[in-house]
């Protein structure tokens, strides 16, 4: 099944002068423009694509890797705004939407906001809030993993760097964050999962 935000391996199924068809659902086939091909890519192999939907609403395919896909959250600037909102660099080529309704205060370009990825349920279209309360789990590997995102405020406040890493002493992430060990290590391998971090023996640094 397609999913949309969200990494999909597809079949490479046509070749054409503007790049590859992949294999969609129901016979469908998707679009991974030529700017994204790559001379080891063959019909009949399989490939990690991202999908969004282009400027013209159209189901498209992307290697690049956005900085959050559907149901992750993330720090995000704002690149510019019009009439019905803000729309923000995550890392692909047409920015992410954030309307007026999904924000907490009127986003201003230049500026970096925490947001949630999600797909819109009416229109399906992908989109950003920044009313992230509602999407915040408090149990298990949930609580985990909302660290991950207070470790990231925590390295974008601080110039980029933690000192500690995972081999820190359990009594000095506790003494910093007030969070075990474990949850520590979870949210700076998420983190790193992600792209986001580079970790060495002085501590973490944003990508």
């Amino acid at each position: 099944m397609i999913k949309l935000g969200d990494y999909n391996t597809l079949r490479i199924v046509k070749r054409v002068d503007f790049g590859l068809y992949l294999e969609g659902d129901n016979e469908d086939e998707i679009l991974l423009p030529q700017r994204y091909v790559t001379d080891d890519m063959h019909i009949g192999d399989m490939l990690e694509v991202f999908l969004y939907l282009d400027h013209d609403e159209r189901l498209v395919a992307t290697t690049e890797r956005p900085l959050a896909k559907v149901g992750e959250f993330a720090y995000l600037e704002c690149a510019w705004t019009n009439e019905y909102g803000a729309y923000l660099k995550w890392g692909l080529m047409k920015d992410l939407f954030c309307p007026f309704r999904e924000q907490k205060q009127r986003m201003e370009r230049g500026h970096t906001y925490y947001v949630y990825v999600m797909e819109d349920e009416k229109t399906h279209r992908l989109m950003a809030t920044a009313k992230v309360e509602r999407y915040q789990k408090t149990t298990g590997r949930e609580r985990a993993l909302d660290f991950a995102e207070q470790l990231l405020r925590h390295l974008y406040e601080n110039d980029g760097y933690c000192k500690l890493n995972d081999h820190s002493p359990a009594e000095a992430i506790a003494a910093q964050f007030g969070v075990s060990k474990k949850a520590f290590k979870q949210a700076v391998g998420d983190l790193y999962r992600r792209h986001l971090i580079t970790i060495g023996d002085d501590g973490l640094h944003l990508v």
